[in-house]
């Protein structure tokens, strides 16, 4: 081996010393700007470099439990199934939450919220008019 291909081994060695791990496969998070497929093929790609290797069942698996809870619960029919399966999935689930077909976890609670407080609002609304009503005819003159 010569001087430069020495010192290019030396310069890049940490790429290949610093191998991503199961822990660090965990924190690989959906970007907002990128789509499910973009997110997915670069989770794999990270994924096909931990050490021990991970067979498909346990990489299907381990990013099922790093999908946030609107994909997590609407991919649970890939388990078991090959990483490209998985894929297909969650661009399903994505194209659904996108066009509504799917409701996410934030609006079903803030659709929930919003009903709650609603009705509180109007019953609370409605006490304090017959509360007031029933005050109002006991102060009359008979």
């Amino acid at each position: 081996m010569g001087r430069l291909s020495r010192d290019f081994v030396r310069q890049f060695q940490y790429n290949v010393d610093i191998s991503p791990d199961r822990k660090s496969l965990s924190n690989l998070k959906k970007k907002t700007a990128e789509s499910f497929r973009e997110y997915a093929i670069k989770w794999r790609e990270q994924a096909a470099r931990v050490k021990p290797l991970m067979d498909e069942a346990e990489m299907v698996t381990v990013f099922l439990q790093v999908q946030e809870a609107d994909y997590f619960q609407n991919m649970m029919s890939a388990m078991g199934k090959p990483f490209a399966e998985a894929i297909k999935i969650g661009e399903m689930v994505e194209n659904g939450l996108k066009t509504g077909r799917i409701l996410s976890q934030d609006a079903l609670k803030a659709t929930s919220q919003a009903i709650q407080n609603g009705s509180g609002g109007l019953a609370n609304r409605k006490n304090r008019e017959k509360g007031a009503m029933m005050s109002s005819s006991s102060r009359r003159p008979r």
